[in-house]
């Protein structure tokens, strides 16, 4: 097996695979497999740990959003502010959505939320983005409303309003938060 890889064993009826994202890589294996078929597995997998991996090590290099000063957050949550709303009820009317509460914040980990009561959240953070891919940002999260998931009927309903969704998804992957 070439790679440190972490094997646990547990009473579960089959063999798992899972890659943290400091690139740890643990197999999960019932306590009776034995051990050529849990290798058998993991070569079976190559690939996947491979293109894994290259991911994270390219979400490691990718430089982070700028850090800002209180009083850059304070500009951007206002600007934000001023133009989110005025977005997200110009896509809603297109999408043929109704949503209840719009919340700025300044979130570690998200550009935009939508919950199951129809209150979007975005980072105030988007600002600092192309108006195009807050744009993005704000159909994505008003297309939940109709699809509280990311399958296919999701992806379609980004589409039929930004054909070039996937360039602008791309694009945001991209950006870390700071």
């Amino acid at each position: 097996m070439g790679r440190e890889i972490k094997l646990v064993r547990s009473n579960r009826r089959s063999l798992g695979l899972e890659i943290k994202p400091n690139g740890e890589i643990i197999v999960r294996a019932p306590y009776f497999a034995p051990m050529r078929d849990i290798e058998r597995f993991v070569a079976s997998k190559e690939e996947w740990i491979n293109k894994t991996l290259i991911k994270i090590n390219e979400r490691e290099a990718k430089e982070k959003l700028e850090p800002v000063s209180p009083e850059e957050l304070n500009r951007l949550f206002a600007l934000a502010r001023e133009i989110i709303p005025v977005k997200v009820a110009y896509y809603a009317k297109i999408i043929g959505v109704s949503y209840n509460r719009i919340t700025i914040r300044n979130q570690k980990t998200r550009w935009g939320s939508c919950s199951t009561d129809r209150n979007l959240n975005f980072n105030c953070l988007l600002m600092k983005l192309p108006e195009d891919i807050v744009d993005y940002v704000v159909v994505h999260e008003l297309c939940h409303i109709k699809e509280m998931n990311h399958s296919r009927a999701f992806w379609a309903e980004v589409e039929k309003i930004l054909p070039d969704y996937k360039e602008r998804r791309r694009f945001l992957k991209s950006q870390i938060i700071g």
